[in-house]
């Protein structure tokens, strides 16, 4: 059901925009977060954080910056207020983009930006001896370049505060995330509703790109990945352009991005008739996807969320382990401003399960040769307990049963 019958023009016709009400992070959220890392820095004894370029300068500062291989970011001490870095020819482009204010140190380009950072450092009251974290994004020339630059200072990665932080979402952020994640589904079921038969992949993806921005998604796709036949079995996508044939097993992972938080969901399913081992293999995903779900209670590590469905596979003869056909990678990531962010749901990560973190739930069962079966969507912790962002795809034969009214189900 919902699988083809639908031109192109007429699938894009019926998609409009999405984004009526959803609104950016603002000044005081951004505020929050940096009072926030700062109480929980003076607590661990953390005297400084870099900030590089990215979503980790994006997530408490508000501003966005393309990290480059000039140093451009922030040091936020555990006292007082936040000072930026950046080449001086970039310093009027930089207040353009500022949200909380701070003032800004400027380097030329025949100066050495490391060494600024640590005068930075100084000037902030922060003498060798200070621990400080390193932003666990920033490119290894910068982190070997702070090193020489900072003897005496014990240098440590940032991601003990920031990952602190940016796990837990805020309801703002559980908000962006759940209108981007709508706006996805939207797009799948537009997608299944175009599908005939000598179909390309690549004709599929162009019109995802199309969807998504129908829906609002300024810049279309974030990423799109579009599977038939055998390579379906391939996590993440095979080099060559395929065409859809009757019977084939078809997989669609897209996302977006809505005011900078993304989404990211895939279905699949078969174009025609599906086979009694298509359907045995989709229900075994299913399975082990609620499996999962019903494993991620608060307190609970990570790593026992990846086990329930690991335990679901192996009961419907999957496995044992990373082993094929089966489940070749990680049951979930964190996600939010990046598409793959801490904790994961993998064995070996331990981090208990608290109200605010989000992750995506695909246990994918890979047979080699034959096909592959991803359902994922994503959940996000509450005081009750986990709480789906999409509904979980209904039957083989009706993927997208009611895909509206989606919270709580």
């Amino acid at each position: 059901m919902g699988i083809g019958g639908n031109t192109i023009e007429q699938a894009l016709a019926a998609l409009s925009n999405m984004t009526a009400g959803a609104v950016a992070i603002g000044r005081e959220e951004h505020v929050a977060r940096i009072a926030r890392a700062q109480a929980f820095m003076r607590a661990q004894g953390i005297a400084a954080l870099w900030l590089n370029a990215g979503t980790n300068l994006l997530y408490f500062t508000g501003m966005k910056w393309h990290p480059s291989e000039r140093m451009v970011g922030a040091v936020l001490p555990a006292e007082g207020a936040l000072a930026y870095l950046a080449p001086a020819f970039e310093e009027a482009t930089l207040r353009d983009f500022m949200v909380v204010d701070g003032p800004i140190h400027t380097w030329h380009e025949h100066e050495n930006p490391c060494a600024l950072f640590v005068d930075t450092l100084r000037a902030l009251g922060i003498e060798p001896g200070a621990r400080i974290g390193i932003d666990e994004s920033t490119p290894f020339f910068t982190s070997d370049g702070i090193r020489q630059q900072a003897p005496g200072y014990l240098l440590e990665n940032a991601r003990t505060v920031t990952a602190h932080c940016r796990t837990r979402k805020s309801p703002a952020e559980i908000a962006l995330m759940q209108r981007a994640k709508d706006m996805t589904l939207a797009v799948h079921v537009a997608t299944a509703s175009i599908l005939r038969e000598g179909i390309t992949t690549r004709e599929v993806a162009d019109f995802i790109d199309l969807a998504h921005r129908k829906v609002g998604a300024p810049a279309g796709s974030y990423f799109v990945i579009v599977l038939f036949g055998e390579a379906t079995a391939f996590p993440h996508g095979v080099s060559y352009v395929q065409t859809l044939k009757d019977g084939d097993t078809v997989l669609v992972d897209t996302g977006c991005k809505l005011h900078d938080y993304i989404s990211d969901i895939t279905r699949t399913y078969v174009f025609g008739t599906p086979s009694e081992r298509q359907r045995t293999v989709w229900n075994a995903e299913k399975a082990a996807q609620q499996a999962a779900f019903d494993a991620a209670q608060l307190g609970v590590p990570c790593e026992e969320v990846d086990a329930a469905a690991r335990r679901s596979l192996a009961a419907a003869g999957f496995g044992p382990g990373y082993a094929l056909p089966g489940l070749p990678h990680r049951t979930g990531h964190g996600i939010g401003l990046d598409i793959h962010e801490w904790p994961y749901l993998v064995g070996g990560d331990k981090t208990p399960l608290d109200v605010g973190m989000c992750f995506s739930n695909e246990p994918m069962i890979c047979v080699p040769g034959e096909f592959g079966i991803r359902h994922e969507d994503h959940f996000y912790m509450t005081e009750n307990g986990p709480r789906w962002f999409t509904r979980p795809a209904r039957s083989i034969d009706n993927p997208f049963d009611d895909p509206s009214g989606l919270q709580g189900q």
